[in-house]
């Protein structure tokens, strides 16, 4: 009873259980051949979708600044992975090759973090939006028009690509090694830190924080998480074009993060796996698809916003009530023992 009292105080733990019953029910369907083909291939974008709003949410979330280039970094990670892995292709196994390529995929995202951070985080608010919006632009449009990248056509990954069997171990660990390092950034110094510059710029200044270390290195290890994935992600395709990672895919994650909850790494995760399903679960309705996924987002976020609906969900939730059981049973004990030592040292 004590050790589910203590999980249940740990959200973090929570998220990890949650996230670890997903896969393995997952991976024991997959392996197992109880999966059809249209789930299989939800399975590898779905997991990059969760690192990416994990990542992002370490920007928009416990930073507060509003970034909608990180398709870019994601991009650059990719075709960089991705060139590495097929000169690599016939030297190293997989095991090997992808780790090795999803690292220098990693880091050559957050070194175009860095070099676009340097200048761009000097401005806020609406500002930096728009010059990391224009950042990912001109990311899309040079690495189309290299001829390295396969240009218009796409990188042509035939020689790299693997199915869903082969890449679900590997995206299984980068999205637990996202989550757990964010939540351990949330709950470091440095993640208070962080979330002070969120809360007041000015006063975290005054009591000594470098205001510009910190936004550089949140922004570079979200870059670097978001090219890691990116390298992954190009392994799952035959054919990569860079006009696939535009504004329309960093607003898109910017809203999985804005449905999960601003700082909140379980409700990234929840709203990054509700959000990649529900256009297949809603593909029975046709040419309507779209506009009934359009209608059940308005509904979440209206879930999500009204307080009334809060209260219910406050209400139904099954985790605050065991906590507040577990402490009334706690609390009655305390208050039980604390009568029975009161008449012991009466009757002596």
């Amino acid at each position: 009873m004590a050790r589910v009292k203590s999980l249940l105080k740990n959200k973090n733990a929570v998220t990890l259980m949650l996230l670890a019953a997903f896969y393995a029910v997952v991976s024991w369907m997959l392996y197992s051949g109880h999966i059809t083909r249209q789930f299989t291939n939800m399975l590898i974008p779905m997991s990059m979708y969760i690192v990416l709003a994990v990542s992002l949410n370490l920007v928009v979330g416990f930073l507060g600044e509003l970034n909608l280039g990180h398709a870019g970094f994601m991009s650059v990670g990719l075709f960089t992975g991705c060139l590495v892995s097929i000169a690599l292709s016939g030297k190293l196994p997989l095991i090997a090759r992808l780790p090795l390529c999803m690292l220098i995929g990693g880091v050559c995202a957050g070194l175009f973090g860095f070099a676009v951070g340097m200048p761009a985080l000097r401005l806020k608010g609406d500002y930096l939006a728009i010059v990391t919006l224009a950042c990912g632009e001109i990311v899309k449009n040079v690495i189309t028009n290299l001829k390295i990248t396969g240009g218009a056509r796409g990188l042509n990954t035939q020689s790299i690509y693997s199915g869903a069997k082969q890449l679900l171990p590997y995206a299984i660990v980068t999205v637990f090694l996202t989550v757990i390092v964010m939540m351990h950034i949330k709950k470091s110094k440095q993640g208070r830190a962080i979330m002070a510059i969120r809360d007041n710029r000015i006063a975290a200044e005054s009591i000594g924080l470098n205001v510009t270390y910190y936004k550089l290195a949140v922004f570079i290890i979200a870059a670097f998480f978001a090219g890691a994935a990116g390298a992954l992600y190009g392994h799952f395709f035959a054919n990569v074009k860079a006009v696939t990672f535009d504004y329309n895919m960093s607003i898109e994650i910017l809203v999985i993060v804005v449905l999960g909850g601003m700082g909140s790494v379980r409700g990234s995760v929840i709203a990054a796996m509700v959000l990649q399903a529900l256009p297949e679960v809603f593909r029975d309705f046709g040419d309507y698809r779209m506009l009934v996924y359009a209608v059940a987002l308005i509904l979440a976020m209206l879930f999500t916003n009204s307080p009334r609906l809060q209260e219910f969900r406050r209400r139904v939730d099954v985790v605050p009530r065991a906590k507040e059981a577990l402490r009334k049973r706690h609390l009655a004990r305390v208050i039980s023992g604390a009568k029975q030592e009161g008449g012991e040292d009466h009757g002596a």
